[in-house]
């Protein structure tokens, strides 16, 4: 691995880089915070993308997208004197010692979670005025409720038992069963929203991350339904052209395989 020295001998070769690119190049050059926003979100759902499928290649590649676009709002920053690298890193660091009293300074902690309780109590110290105001507005639902979950456990706002959050599922299945009945759309709508909510929830108890074991999912299917295509070209068909008994005997041998 490589040295302390050679770790910020190649920082500063990437901020001379960006300083180059800044100055000499159309496209960067005419970049603001706005546009580079869609393109940073795009580098983090491909790191991402590398990181479930265990690519520590393309992890490290990915790593080096996102690096590039942190670099590049701070070179904006500085161009406005608003901020710089420098004042970008010094704030994290500035609140990382802030937020672990139990590393620097006298705080005795005895477990994980005593230390993620901590955390959200500082937030609010520091003149938040709610515990959720840290959840991105723009974040996908699916990940947003995970987090909005995460949160309140950290003031103690949680149920106690596992079984007592299945129940709760169970419950918003009747719900939403009866709303299905009813044929109201809206409410249905509103029901499957809250047996989606409780379902998030039961995985976090089960330690499961829901947005990673979805796509899991996505993945296998979309392999399985790949392998299902290829099988019909094969026999010179288009899917359109196959029963649903012909495709369910390779969807099985799909699973198998």
């Amino acid at each position: 691995m490589n040295t302390r020295e050679n770790q910020l001998q190649a920082f500063d070769r990437l901020l001379t880089i960006m300083d180059e690119l800044r100055a000499q190049c159309p496209w960067d050059k005419k970049q603001t915070l706005q546009s580079l926003r869609h393109l940073t979100i795009e580098e983090t759902y491909e790191l991402g993308d590398a990181i479930l499928d265990n690519d520590l290649e393309e992890i490290k590649k990915e790593l080096g997208d996102l690096m590039l676009h942190i670099v590049f709002y701070a070179k904006i920053g500085s161009e406005t004197q608003d901020f710089d690298i420098a004042d970008v890193c010094n704030e994290i660091c500035d609140k990382l010692i802030h937020r672990h009293p139990h590393i620097y300074g006298d705080t005795v902690v005895e477990s994980e979670e005593e230390v993620k309780q901590n955390w959200e109590k500082l937030k609010l110290k520091e003149g938040k005025k709610s515990v959720l105001e840290g959840v991105p507005k723009s974040l996908p639902a699916l990940v947003k409720a995970s987090r909005i979950q995460d949160k309140v456990k950290g003031v103690g706002f949680d149920w106690e038992e596992p079984h007592q959050v299945w129940d709760k599922v169970q419950e918003e299945l009747g719900e939403l069963q009866a709303e299905i009945a009813s044929g109201n759309q809206d409410k249905m709508e509103a029901e499957f929203g809250d047996v989606l909510f409780s379902m998030i929830n039961y995985a976090r108890f089960l330690k499961i991350n829901p947005e990673d074991a979805l796509e899991r999912t996505n993945k296998k299917f979309i392999k399985r339904f790949q392998y299902l295509e290829n099988k019909a070209q094969e026999m010179g068909k288009t899917l359109s052209d196959m029963t649903l008994a012909e495709m369910d005997v390779f969807w099985e041998e799909a699973k198998r395989l």
